[in-house]
Order: structure tokens, then sequence, then C-alpha cells
């Protein structure tokens, strides 16, 4: 379709208003809710639907997935693009963040193990890559955001109307310079430790960050953890560096470490570098990146011509490359088996960068009674159908539901699964 020559001017001052609108209209709308005013966005807020061919569909994929004996695999819910999850420590319910511009609220109204209702959570604001949700430990859910973390107050409580109470904790384009902002490697994760201060993964956008980036990066806390506080964004401290790009951490309740996942450099071939599963025992600790990753020295930029420097913290985990290792969580209920109780399982989303596809898995770790890592196995597989190299799902974060049930999430099926165990199916 051709455009006159006198539209042209007025369609481009269209599209510049529409551009400022945007932004100007989600800080209107944030500074409202701020202040505990309505947006005006409508009260209606559609729910996703939980039953049809799509979720029959998935039902039947689930049939391939493979677990130890007296473990089921069931459909929780249909969730759009479902990425990390945080479990409300008061109802029964969840909300998981994905890698949109939406935030999902999941509700088992009835406590039948599958979920009544999912819908949008907060929708009158406008998210960016909100795909690090978690707690603090009375009650307000963070969402930390590619470049922003947000604060809401008694969410589980409040999520039926689009417009709920929010904090600002760190405004737009004040994680990180927005000049470093980025398509690549831009999911937040983060959880709250026992010292009540939020921790969030920020993954570094390179494959291998340039020498140029070196100083910017260990003062922002880039390829690395910082933490802060969760309610104004005070403190912040880089607690973790020489980390390529985590996404997914979670603190081991018995002795407070921080464990985390490390994403592997991408291009060197299909075995190299491995994935990595870390422990930090304190704050200021250095994990290799950009000079090594797991047992390779990175080439790009000469690194592996440079000394190693002093002091790096070795994996505790060496994962099989490129399997793309995701979120984790510590198992300390009760219904699983007593071999599982202190250990963590960790989600694997399948690789890219592969001749032959692998990953699109959980694992499972346990430790030693000196709280290190011990052994990792393979818990529930079979989303990769070897025999086309065809990804069916593709896990990207575990969480542990107040009945001791396993939660899996899956962004590509757009689900969450359930996974419960029961003696009885363990002794047929």
């Amino acid at each position: 379709m051709r455009i006159h020559a006198t539209v042209r001017p007025v369609l481009g001052c269209l599209a510049v208003a529409a551009a400022l609108t945007g932004p100007a209209l989600a800080q209107q709308n944030i500074d409202k809710l701020k202040q505990m005013k309505v947006s005006g966005t409508d009260l209606n807020i559609p729910p996703v639907p939980q039953t049809g061919k799509n979720a029959d569909a998935i039902r039947e994929n689930l049939k391939r997935v493979k677990l130890p004996p007296g473990f089921r695999i069931e459909l929780f819910a249909i969730v759009p693009d479902a990425r990390h999850m945080a479990v409300a420590p008061s109802t029964n319910m969840l909300f998981v963040g994905t890698r949109k511009t939406s935030v999902w609220a999941v509700t088992d109204r009835n406590s039948d193990g599958v979920a009544d209702e999912v819908k949008a959570f907060a929708p009158s604001l406008n998210f960016k890559v909100p795909n690090g949700v978690c707690w603090t430990k009375d009650g307000f859910l963070i969402v930390a955001e590619h470049n922003r973390i947000l604060n809401f107050p008694a969410a589980e409580f409040f999520y039926e109307g689009p417009d709920v109470a929010v904090i600002e904790v760190v405004p737009q384009g004040k994680l990180i310079p927005v000049e470093e902002e980025s398509y690549n490697h831009g999911a937040r994760t983060c959880r709250v430790g026992a010292d009540g201060m939020l921790y969030v993964t920020l993954g570094q956008p390179f494959n291998v960050q340039p020498r140029d980036k070196l100083k910017l990066y260990d003062e922002v806390g880039i390829g690395g953890i910082v933490r802060l506080n969760p309610f104004d964004g005070s403190k912040r401290e880089v607690f973790a560096r020489g980390v390529r790009n985590s996404v997914g951490q979670d603190f081991n309740p018995k002795d407070g470490t921080l464990w985390f996942t490390d994403n592997q450099t991408d291009g060197m071939g299909d075995d190299i570098p491995m994935g990595e599963i870390n422990r930090a025992t304190k704050a200021g600790q250095f994990f290799g990146y950009p000079w090594i990753q797991g047992k390779t020295r990175i080439t790009e930029f000469g690194y592996d011509k440079d000394a190693l420097p002093p002091n790096i913290v070795a994996a505790q985990v060496l994962t099989e490359a490129h399997a793309a290792d995701l979120g984790m969580s510590f198992y300390n209920a009760k219904q699983f088996p007593a071999k599982y109780q202190g250990g963590f399982f960790s989600a694997q989303h399948g690789s890219w960068n592969r001749t032959k596809p692998n990953g699109a898995q959980v694992l499972f770790t346990s430790l030693k009674p000196d709280g290190t890592a011990d052994k990792t196995e393979s818990f529930a597989s079979g989303w990769l159908d070897d025999s086309t190299g065809t990804f069916r799902g593709r896990p990207v974060d575990v969480a542990v539901m107040k009945d001791g049930s396993l939660l899996v999430s899956d962004d590509y099926a757009g689900a969450i699964y359930r996974i419960t165990y029961s003696e009885a199916k363990a002794a047929n």
C-alpha cells in the first residue's frame, strides 16, 4: 500500500505521540497506584482458559515424562509463557513471571491440586520482562523486571482487580544503566535472604563481555548478584561477581548459603563449557567469569591468555554443556522420600547451541553433611524427543508447594506441572 506524501508527516506525528504516550501513561498509572488511586483500567480481567484441545494435548505429552517410582506428574495450570514462580505464603495460589509483559496470578480455590483460575496480575501496570518473582518474610511480593523492581504489599489478598498497592523499590532505568539494556540475558531472578535483603541476579548481556565493560560491570553488579533493601532499594551492594548469566537461585535454609545456576558461553562446541551450579558462602566471592567457566578457559578477547584471577570459587555442580540450567529450589517438605529432603531440584531449559539437543529435564542434587553438593541425577525427563530432537516442553523453574508437591513451569508449552509422590504407587 502506497502512502501519499502529504499523509506521511501526520502518520509520523501520530507514531511519535504513541511512543511518548506508552511510557508516560505507564508512569502515570504507577504514580496513581502508589497514592492508592484508581487507574481507570477495566475492572474485568479475563481468565486464561484451562480446558480444551491445548490442555488435552499437554496432558498427552506428559505421558512421555519419566519419573522415579511412586511419582506422578499432572497438568496444574495453563499459564502462557510461564517462567519463574513464587508460591504464596498464606493462600493456595502462586504468582508467575514471564519474559514478556505479564505476571500471572494462579489460584487453586478448592485445593484439589489443579488451578481453577489464571489471570493477569496488576494489568494496569506496564511490566517489561517481569521474570523474577519472590516473597519477603512478611508477605510482600517482589517483581524483578529487566530494569526495575516493584514491591506489592499483600498481593495474594488484593489481586482481584487491576489496581494494587505498589512500592517502587528501584525505578525504571535504575537497576542497570539504561545503555546496558539488551534483549539478551535480561531475565532477572530474586530471593529474599535471612538477612531480609533482596538478592537479584544480573546477567551480562554479551556472549562474552568485552574488556572495556569489565570495570563498569564489576561496579554495577552486571554479571553477578546484587543485594539491596526490598522496600526502598537502599544499601545496595554487589554480593557475587564472575557470573555470566544466572537465571536461578535459592538459599539453603539449613546454613544460609546462596546457590545459583549459571549459563554457558555459546559457540565453543557441543561439549564445552559445562554448566554450573554454584554456592556462595559469603559476600564478595568471585566465580571466575569471563576468564574461566566450568573447566574451560574462555578464548574470546584473549581471556585465556591472562593469568587466572586469584580466589576463584569453583562450581559445586558441573552439568552437560548448553543444557541451560535455570530455576532451582531446595526441598524441605515431607511428601517426597527422605532421599530428596534437604537437597535441591533444578530445571534445565534445553539447548539451542548444540548439534544434538540436550536438557529439557529436572535434576536433583543431594548434599553432603558439610553442606556441599554430593550427587546430581535426572529426576524428570522426556520433554525432549530423542528420536526426532524435538522439544515438547522446556522446564524453566521449580517451586515447592506447601503440601510438598513440586511445581515445574514450562514457557514453551505455556504450562505449569505438578509432581506428587505416593508410597502406594512406589510399591506397585
